[in-house]
């Protein structure tokens, strides 16, 4: 299943529509005033079903997820000089990518969950999810969510 994730345009929070591989939307993520980043995710009939949170006060980036009010786990940026690290405690997930962070895969015990890609030359940040497994589907999104957020951080 290919997810297609897309920031939009013109957005005073962090918002994106998640589109599947016919076109149609299957996810939306709202960008919520708070202290630090808090991403709702949205499914297409507009109910809430996860949350992607940031921890503020924290020495490195730390991101928490929740499905629906439930915590399920967090992801945090590992101190490193050149190739970004995330500490992942999180369906037992690791992410392996390039010096960029624009390619990268989600694996757990050597299988692959999804590939990442960034698509290059758009206006706004613009991914495509190839997620094996369409059940994983959710759950890859919001741990790119969380790194995408991560990498925002960075440049503010």
């Amino acid at each position: 299943m290919k997810l297609l994730f897309k920031q939009r345009f013109f957005s005073w929070f962090d918002s994106y529509d998640v589109f599947d591989e016919s076109g149609d939307a299957v996810y939306t993520v709202k960008g919520q005033l708070s202290w630090g980043h808090c991403l709702k995710i949205f499914d297409k009939y507009d109910n809430e079903i996860g949350t992607v949170r940031e921890r503020v006060l924290t020495f490195l980036p730390k991101f928490e997820i929740y499905l629906k009010a439930n915590y399920v786990g967090c992801i945090s940026k590992e101190f490193t000089f050149f190739k970004p690290k995330f500490n992942i405690d999180f369906n037992g997930w690791q992410v392996e990518g390039d010096f960029f962070e624009w390619d990268y895969e989600i694996v757990e015990s050597g299988r692959t969950i999804a590939k990442v890609n960034k698509e290059l030359f758009n206006w706004t940040d613009t991914y495509v999810i190839d997620v094996v497994d369409p059940g994983d589907a959710l759950c890859a999104l919001m741990l790119v969510l969380a790194i995408d957020a991560e990498k925002c951080s960075r440049r503010d």
